[in-house]
């Protein structure tokens, strides 16, 4: 664990600090907190500790436990470990800020950034970050494919306005692309927007870029981060047409991944990193959901990708099977798929050809969700659930927790260049999340903070529970109580 320091002021008298009781324990050379008695104040500056039977007589700075891009990657029950004392040292000699958690027999986690969420008719600012919070969500990155759509400077600012008075959490938004508004790029700020959204398939809102000259004015046009939707339109109406003959006007649900096929999304996405490739852009492609997409991607270090991609909570969790149970409310873009496709996208997820994992949160009205595969509306509301429900995963062993965190918190704050997040280091904002373990209860519409209040996870059960979501070190969500007066930061970019 490194040769502990003695540290100048190691005398507890001398120490401006309030302690932290932990238990920890280490293996292959990751330090898990096991036990927490105070969470720390907004913005972590260094921590000290004596660890029993290592280091006693001196104060060891955290960093010194954990390698530079490692963290506390999680922090699980167990009922061994050492007993440590930790102590905070506030740089300014102060100690307020603190605030008290009994945490025992719960896991602390590194926040986690919902990258999609979408303020469509169902729900407003304000009100998906509520759920935001509740699900263990600190950050968001809002789509521009709202009403107004975010595609001209005027609605971004007025975007950034809104969120700044309305958001409980942490926000950014993306600048729409359209066929015609690349020459706008050159004027948006790097530091505050977190990407270009581009949609090369049609979804919701109809933002479809479709000609090959802008889409190279695009891909050309920025240094920002290309976040793509990639569905082959003209496959699709090709599909569309074909099972309109057969079944009329609106095809049956079950066959929306005819539709919006495994061939319409490769098409799309070899597209897009080909275009990417051309102009040296920076590509990322959002909610992959075939396993044919995953031969574009590579597993090199994500330091060292230019291109890269994600998957949605959604596609993780189901297949095609369970439009026979949930129908429309696992409808989205694009479609859910097979067995196989989901089976891959997990395995992708751990060799890292997928660099993290999303929600595209999009809380439709049940109203809305009527109808068949060319009626009802796509997407659903994921974010409350979306970190139990990868949790959930680490219980069947598809993922480990420590996966959970890097593709959650730690790889999109590394994707973005987000400034002083998703790690827990000296000088980083407090966001954080603590979950319960072994906390059995059911997903009801009572518990859904939504305005939509419905949930494809509607009956079903989960072991683990987010109990509280500190955001810059304030307690926004504490056992179902959301903090109606706290408002988020703007996320700041390093690039």
């Amino acid at each position: 664990m490194g040769e502990a320091v003695q540290h100048p002021l190691a005398g507890a008298e001398a120490l401006h600090c309030q302690p932290v009781v932990f238990l920890v324990q280490e293996k292959a050379g990751l330090l898990s907190i096991l036990y927490i008695h105070h969470v720390l104040d907004p913005v972590f500056h260094d921590l000290y500790l004596r660890v029993k039977g290592v280091s006693d007589k001196a104060l060891v700075p955290l960093h010194a436990f954990l390698e530079a891009d490692l963290g506390v990657a999680a922090l699980v029950d167990a009922p061994d470990g050492d007993a440590v004392l930790l102590q905070k040292i506030h740089q300014q000699g102060q100690n307020g800020g603190f605030q008290p958690v009994d945490a025992q027999g719960q896991g602390f986690h590194h926040q986690h950034v919902g990258k999609l969420v979408h303020h469509d008719a169902g729900e407003k600012v304000g009100l998906a970050e509520d759920d935001a919070a509740a699900g263990g969500v600190t950050s968001i990155m809002d789509m521009p494919n709202t009403n107004p759509q975010t595609t001209t400077l005027e609605a971004l600012e007025e975007k950034f306005i809104l969120l700044g008075e309305k958001s409980a959490v942490n926000y950014s938004c993306y600048f729409g692309a359209t066929n015609n508004n690349y020459t706008q790029f050159a004027q948006l700020d790097k530091h505050r927007v977190c990407g270009v959204k581009l949609f090369m398939g049609s979804s919701t809102g109809n933002m479809l870029v479709d000609r090959m000259a802008s889409l190279r004015n695009i891909f050309g046009g920025t240094d920002l981060l290309i976040a793509a939707h990639c569905e082959d339109q003209g496959i699709i109406k090709e599909n569309t047409d074909k099972y309109k003959k057969e079944y009329g006007d609106d095809v049956p649900l079950a066959l929306h991944p005819l539709l919006r096929s495994e061939e319409a999304c490769y098409r799309s996405s070899e597209l897009a990193v080909q275009l990417a490739r051309e102009t040296n852009a920076r590509l990322h492609i959002m909610h992959i959901s075939t396993a044919k997409e995953l031969s574009l991607f590579s597993n090199v270090p994500l330091v060292q990708k230019k291109i890269t991609a994600e998957a949605c909570v959604s596609h993780l969790l189901f297949t095609e099977e369970d439009y026979q149970t949930l129908g429309a409310r696992i409808k989205c873009n694009p479609a859910i798929k097979t067995a196989q496709d989901r089976k891959a996208l997990r395995e992708a997820v751990n060799s890292g050809l997928i660099d993290a994992i999303a929600t595209d949160h999009a809380p439709h009205l049940l109203s809305e969700k009527e109808g068949g595969a060319l009626k009802a509306m796509s997407g659903m509301p994921m974010i409350q659930f979306s970190l139990v429900s990868m949790l959930e995963l680490t219980e069947k062993g598809v993922f480990t927790i420590e996966k959970v965190v890097e593709k959650m918190a730690h790889a999109p704050a590394q994707m973005y260049e987000i400034q002083n997040r998703g790690f827990i280091r000296k000088g980083y904002q407090a966001d954080l999340v603590l979950v319960r373990p072994g906390s059995e209860w059911t997903v009801t519409t009572d518990c859904i903070l939504s305005k939509c209040k419905w949930s494809p996870l509607e009956g079903h059960t989960f072991d683990w529970k987010v109990e509280k979501t500190f955001v810059n070190g304030h307690l926004l969500y504490n056992n179902g109580e959301i903090d109606e007066t706290y408002r988020g930061q703007e996320l700041f970019f390093e690039r």
